[in-house]
C-alpha cells in the first residue's frame, strides 16, 4: 500500500535462514541426482529413445518431490531430538506479555453448515476462554454465507439460544451476507470493512475448528511479543474421527506431523505460510496488503482466488511482515472427512485453488520463498497426474521393446560401481532406495514416539503405534493409486475449462453406501481391471510388480464403503489401533464438545423437516419471527449493508408482491432467489407473520394451512 513504512524483519538473520534453504534444499536435490543418474544409467543400458527422455523427467521430477518430502522428515526428526531456539515460541518470553486491553475477535465464516456442531463448537471455546480469566479481550463473530433459507433460520435461532445461555450478550454475534460474493475470503473481508477496525488482532476458524482458551491466549501473547509478526498459523490436530478413515487419517496427522512441521519450520522460519483457519492475524496489515486481486483470464483458473490463504501469507511476507508456523503450540483442533468420496470433494476444490496459483507464481514483489510454497502447493496436487504419467510411458516403453521384436543394444554402464549389476538387480536397487525415501519420515516418526515414553502411551504404546503405521501404510498403498486418476481427473477438467462448485462440507460420519461408492469408483475399477489384463498378458512377472497399484483401483469400491464404516473404526479403537493423544486421554474442550454432540443426536427429533420448514417457521413462530426481524432491522442500520439492500429491492413494492404470492399459492411457486429476497425485508417479515395468523384459510395457500396446523399441534 502507497505510502506505508515497511518494517524490517529483526527476530532471524537474513544469513541463517538463507544458510537454512540451501542446506534443506541442497540435500533434497542432491538425493534426487544421484538417484536419478542411477536410474539414467538403467535406460542408458538398454539403449536411449525420446521416450525414455521423457520416462526420466518424469522421474527425476517425480524423486524430487519425494526427496523434499524425505528431507521434511530427516530435518524435522533432528530438531526433535537435539532442539531449537528458532522457532517463535522461543524467541521470547512471551508467557508473562500483558495482554489487557487487547482486542481480539474470533471468526466463524459458514456456508450451510451443520448449524448444531458451528455453536457447539463456539460454545466450547467461548467457555474454554472463560476459564482462563482473559474472555473480556475476545468477541465472537458468526459470518454466514448459507444460500438455504432453512440453514439461514437455524442458525439463527441458534445463536439467540447460545447467546442466552451463556449471558452473552454484545460478546458473540451473528451477521448474514445477503451476497455471498468471494466466497470465504470475500466473507472475511466483509466483516473487516465493518467490524475489523475494533480489533487488533482476528483468530480465522473453520466450521468445526476447536481451539483452547490457553491457546489462544498464547497466540495474543506472542503476537504482542512479536510487534514485526503478522500472522502466526497453529497445527491443528485432526480429532473426532469415528470411521476407519477418519481414524486413519487422524492417527497419521498426530503421529507424523510433529516430525514434518519441525522439518518444514527449519527452512521456512518466519516465512511461513498460512493453512486459512486456526491462526492468528494482525488486523491492519491484513487489512492493508492482503485484500486478494482478481485473477485474469476466464475461470477456472482466472477470476476470484479459491485458494486464498497461500496468497494471503505471501502478500504479508511481501511487506516484511513475519509468518510463523506455532509447531509446538498444542490445543489446536479440527475436523476431516470421514469417507474417502468426501475427502476427494474436497480435495477437488483445493486443487483448483492451487492450480490458480501457477499465475500468482510471477506476480511482481512477492519473495523467493512465497514462490516456493506456492510451487510446492501447485506440484502437490501435479504429483497425480505425473505419476500416472511416468506409469504409461513405462508401460509403452516395455511393450514397444516387447512387440517391436527390436533386441536392447547393450552399453556400458556409466556408473561405475555398478558396471557389472544385472539390469533386474539395478532396477531392484533403485526400486529399494525410493522405498526408503518415502517410508523414511515415518520410521523417524515412530523412533520419536520411542523416546517419549509418556507420549507413545497416548498412541497406546510404541507397538500398537508400529501397529498402526503399518496399518496406514497399506491403506496408503491402496489409496494412492485412487488419488492418482481423481488428481488426474481434477487437473484435466480445470484444464478444460471446468470450474468447481462452491458447496458445503458433509462432515458426517454416516458411512458410504454400495450403490453410491459404485457411481463414484467405477471407473477406477474398470482402468485397474483393463490395466491389469494388458498387464499380465504383457509379463506376468511384471504384473506382480504393479499389483498395489491395480488392487488400489480394482478394489477401490469395497474400499470405500469398508473404511467409511463406523463400526470398523470403533473396532480398531478397541484393538487399541490407531489411537491419538486425544482419544486416550481427551482435553476437557473435545470431551465437553463430544458430550453434547451426543446430547443432541439422542434428544434432536430425527424426523425429516418438511420442505421449506424454515421460512415457515420465521413468519409462524413469533419468537423465531422476533429474532429474524431484530436482526434484520439491526443490519439495516448500518451503512455498510445499504447498497446491499438496495440491489436485492428489499422495501419496494415487488417484495410485498412476491409475499402476497407466497401467502396464497405456497413457497414451491417462487424461486429460491425470491423467497430469499422476501425473508430479508424485515418489513415483510412482519406482515406475513400478521397476515398468516390472522387471514382466513380460503385465502391461505394448502401448504400454509398445514403448517400452520402442524406448528399448533406442536405448541400444544
Amino acid at each position: 500500500m502507497p505510502g506505508v513504512p515497511k518494517i524490517s524483519v529483526a527476530s532471524v538473520p537474513r544469513i541463517r535462514r538463507g544458510w537454512r534453504l540451501f542446506v534443506f534444499y541442497s540435500s533434497a536435490v542432491l538425493l534426487a541426482g544421484l538417484v536419478s543418474m542411477l536410474f539414467a544409467d538403467l535406460l542408458w543400458r538398454t539403449g536411449w529413445s525420446a521416450s525414455r527422455t521423457v520416462l526420466l523427467s518424469l522421474f527425476i521430477i517425480l524423486f524430487l518431490l519425494s526427496a523434499i518430502g524425505c528431507m521434511h522428515g530427516v530435518y524435522g526428526f533432528w530438531i526433535r531430538i537435539f532442539g531449537t531456539r528458532r522457532r517463535i515460541t522461543a524467541l521470547k518470553n512471551y508467557r508473562d506479555q500483558d495482554i489487557s486491553g487487547v482486542s481480539t475477535a474470533i471468526i466463524f465464516p459458514i456456508y450451510n453448515e451443520e448449524a448444531v456442531r458451528v455453536y457447539e463448537g463456539l460454545r466450547t471455546i467461548y467457555e474454554s476462554l472463560a476459564r482462563t480469566g482473559k474472555l473480556e479481550g475476545f468477541d465472537f463473530f458468526i459470518l454466514s454465507d448459507s444460500t438455504d433459507p432453512d440453514k439461514w433460520v437455524e442458525e439463527e435461532r441458534r445463536w439467540h439460544d447460545l447467546v442466552r445461555d451463556l449471558g452473552a450478550l454484545g460478546k458473540i454475534y451473528y451477521r448474514r451476507r445477503l451476497f455471498n460474493e468471494e466466497r470465504k475470503s470475500g466473507n472475511i473481508r466483509d466483516f473487516l470493512n465493518t467490524w475489523g477496525r475494533r480489533y487488533r488482532y482476528f483468530v480465522c476458524c473453520d466450521a468445526d475448528s476447536i481451539m483452547r482458551g490457553e491457546t489462544l491466549v498464547d497466540l495474543v501473547k506472542l503476537m504482542e511479543a512479536h510487534p514485526t509478526a503478522g500472522l502466526i498459523q497453529t497445527i491443528p490436530a485432526l480429532v473426532n474421527a469415528e470411521s476407519l478413515f477418519g481414524r486413519i487419517q487422524q492417527f497419521a496427522n498426530r503421529l507424523y506431523a510433529p516430525v514434518f512441521i519441525a522439518g518444514l519450520n527449519y527452512w521456512a522460519l518466519d516465512l511461513g505460510n498460512y493453512w486459512g483457519h486456526n491462526a492468528i492475524i494482525r488486523t491492519e496489515p491484513f487489512m492493508q496488503f492482503c485484500d486478494l486481486p482478481q485473477l485474469p483470464g476466464r475461470k477456472p483458473f482466472g477470476g476470484q482466488i479459491l485458494s486464498h490463504d497461500f496468497v494471503e501469507a505471501a502478500l504479508m511476507l511481501r511487506e516484511n511482515r513475519e509468518v510463523w508456523l506455532a509447531y509446538d503450540l498444542e490445543g489446536s483442533y479440527e475436523e476431516a472427512p470421514q469417507a474417502l468420496i468426501e475427502n476427494a470433494q474436497r480435495e477437488r476444490r483445493w486443487c483448483q485453488g492451487n492450480l490458480q496459483h501457477s499465475l500468482v507464481l510471477f506476480a511482481k514483489g512477492l519473495r523467493g520463498v512465497s514462490r516456493l510454497h506456492l510451487l510446492l502447493g501447485i506440484f502437490g496436487y501435479l504429483a497425480g497426474p505425473l505419476w500416472l504419467a511416468f506409469l504409461l510411458v513405462f508401460n509403452w516403453i516395455y511393450w514397444y521393446q516387447k512387440y517391436t521384436g527390436l533386441s536392447d543394444l547393450s552399453v556400458q554402464a556409466f556408473t561405475p560401481y555398478l558396471v557389472n549389476w544385472s539390469g533386474r538387480a539395478h532396477a531392484l536397487l533403485i526400486f529399494i532406495i525410493c522405498m526408503v525415501v518415502i517410508m523414511l519420515p515415518k520410521l523417524l516418526s515412530l523412533i520419536d514416539l520411542a523416546r517419549d515414553r509418556q507420549r507413545s502411551a497416548l498412541f497406546g504404546g510404541v507397538g500398537r503405534a508400529a501397529i498402526g503405521v503399518l496399518g496406514e501404510t497399506v491403506f496408503s498403498t491402496l489409496h494412492a493409486p485412487m488419488l492418482m486418476l481423481w488428481h488426474t481427473r481434477f487437473v484435466l477438467t480445470n484444464i478444460a475449462g471446468i470450474t468447481v462448485g462452491w458447496v458445503a462440507q458433509k462432515r458426517g460420519a454416516d458411512g458410504t453406501n454400495w450403490l453410491y461408492a459404485a457411481q463414484r469408483h467405477w471407473g477406477h475399477t474398470l482402468i485397474g481391471l483393463v490395466w491389469g489384463i494388458f498387464m499380465w498378458r504383457l509379463d506376468p512377472t511384471l504384473f506382480w510388480w504393479f499389483t498395489p497399484v491395480l488392487s488400489g483401483m480394482i478394489f477401490s469400491i469395497p474400499l470405500s464403503v469398508l473404511t467409511s464404516r463406523r463400526s470398523l473404526g470403533l473396532r480398531a479403537r478397541n484393538l487399541g489401533i490407531f489411537l491419538t493423544p486425544e482419544e486416550t486421554r481427551p482435553p476437557l474442550e473435545i470431551v465437553s464438545l463430544r458430550s453434547r454432540m451426543r446430547i443432541h443426536d439422542l434428544t434432536d427429533d430425527k424426523t425429516p423437516p418438511r420442505q421449506y420448514a424454515g421460512l415457515a417457521d420465521a413468519v409462524l413462530d413469533p419468537y423465531i419471527n422476533a429474532i429474524h426481524v431484530s436482526l434484520l432491522r439491526e443490519k439495516q442500520l448500518n451503512p455498510t449493508y445499504v447498497e446491499q439492500f438496495v440491489r436485492l429491492g428489499t422495501g419496494t413494492e415487488a417484495v410485498r408482491v412476491l409475499g402476497e404470492k407466497l401467502l396464497t399459492e405456497g413457497p414451491d411457486k417462487l424461486t429460491l432467489a425470491e423467497r430469499i429476497s422476501i425473508m430479508a425485508d424485515q418489513r415483510v417479515m412482519v406482515w406475513l407473520h400478521q397476515q398468516a395468523w390472522l387471514r382466513p384459510e380460503e385465502k391461505l395457500a394448502s401448504w400454509w394451512k398445514a403448517m400452520i396446523r402442524e406448528f399448533s399441534q406442536r405448541d400444544n
